[in-house]
């Protein structure tokens, strides 16, 4: 399974719109782009897997794994990137503006929806995260 995020950048923000085969899944918001440093950046461009993961915190999510210099970078639900995010991608039904977002868990159900399948047959799924 492949996921294509695409990003449009904001200086206090960054929106995408999450695909699969073509069709939006939903919308995400992330933090700006700040040069990948940690806890205030969104994380660089490029491929990534994604596996499940559970903490007491967030229940059962998502994890983006190998982002360079970076760890534990989740999709979680947020419906604002700069009071709920530390780098993390947030699933979002509709954007209200940059790096926010509305009805995020309903969001972040559908993502999981479509992945958890995938990966509980331990098939791989890939992230294509580009501008």
């Amino acid at each position: 399974m492949v996921l294509k995020l695409t990003r449009t950048y904001f200086s206090n923000g960054t929106n995408g719109r999450l695909e699969y085969e073509g069709k939006l899944i939903c919308f995400t918001i992330e933090l700006p782009w700040k040069n990948n440093i940690q806890r205030v950046s969104c994380i660089p461009e490029g491929e990534y897997f994604i596996t499940k993961r559970y903490s007491r915190k967030f229940g059962w999510h998502l994890e983006v794994l190998q982002a360079a210099g970076r760890s534990f970078i989740l999709f979680h639900p947020a419906n604002n990137a700069l009071r709920e995010l530390n780098g993390c991608i947030a699933p979002v039904t509709k954007l209200s503006g940059s790096g926010t977002g509305t009805m995020s868990r309903a969001a972040f159900t559908k993502l999981k929806n479509l992945v958890y399948p995938i990966v509980n047959k331990n098939d791989n799924v890939l992230l294509l995260v580009q501008s």
